[in-house]
């Protein structure tokens, strides 16, 4: 284990913590494998009633770090799909608490949680049509199934970022909270949900999500298709050269 990614019981809640804030918290080749590894092993525990994901410093996630494709010996993809599978499983109470931003896989992360709680500092964007990508851990089936269709579609159409307000009235965070008061919030709600009879809960989660799965599965069969397919294709290319010199891109004609 690394860590990049860190992982405590606190009486039955598993606090979870992207542990990389000079990164922004960006999310490691190894760090996929943490995620996977506590997940299943969390879901195994029985001294594990609920889970708390947060994120160390000022931001939650800025999503995948782009070094670790260049990792020798690596399968970025094969890890991210299974640390994905793995959250997506996950058959006890997830929570998670988020501040600064939150983008790519550090966004659609929370698609999977079941309340999150959000600082006021808090700015979600779905990058991916500004990369000439797809979505990605099964993020287009669940917004749209989490906030509806035609606000997921806004969301992944404009590559627009969400602000902490307009992310609690469309239903993605359950609250907001100034961001010193963040963690202690989250954490007494962790803590209260954590009182109850393990068994208990995982027949909750899976009645009210674990009925998605098939649709999850299904989903991220298709986006790793598109993602193969949008990979190293001449926009994603132009997005790529356009981030290294600082300018905008130019799709028009590609």
């Amino acid at each position: 284990m690394t860590d990049q990614i860190l992982s405590e019981n606190i009486d039955g809640v598993l606090v979870v913590t992207f542990n990389r804030p000079e990164k922004k918290n960006a999310i490691s080749n190894a760090m996929w494998a943490g995620i996977c590894d506590i997940f299943r092993s969390a879901s195994e525990d029985s001294s594990v009633v609920c889970a708390l994901l947060c994120g160390a410093g000022d931001n939650f996630s800025s999503g995948v770090d782009l070094s670790g494709f260049s990792e020798e010996g690596a399968d970025p993809q094969a890890l991210f799909n299974a640390a994905a599978l793995a959250v997506a499983e996950f058959d006890k109470p997830l929570v998670a608490a988020v501040q600064g931003a939150s983008v790519g896989g550090g966004a659609t992360v929370l698609f999977h949680a079941d309340i999150v709680y959000a600082a006021d500092t808090f700015r979600m964007r779905l990058p991916f049509a500004s990369l000439g990508l797809a979505p990605e851990w099964g993020s287009s089936y669940m917004l749209q199934a989490n906030i509806g269709a035609q606000r997921a579609a806004e969301l992944f159409y404009t590559a627009e970022w969400v602000d902490a307000e307009k992310a609690l009235s469309q239903g993605i965070v359950a609250q907001v909270l100034p961001a010193e008061e963040l963690f202690d919030h989250a954490m007494a709600k962790a803590r209260e949900i954590a009182q109850w009879p393990v068994n208990a809960l995982r027949e909750i989660k899976r009645s009210l999500r674990m009925h998605h799965l098939s649709a999850i599965e299904i989903a991220m069969q298709a986006e790793q298709e598109a993602m193969a397919r949008q990979a190293g294709s001449p926009e994603n290319m132009e997005a790529i050269t356009a981030f290294m010199e600082k300018r905008a891109p130019n799709f028009r004609g590609l």
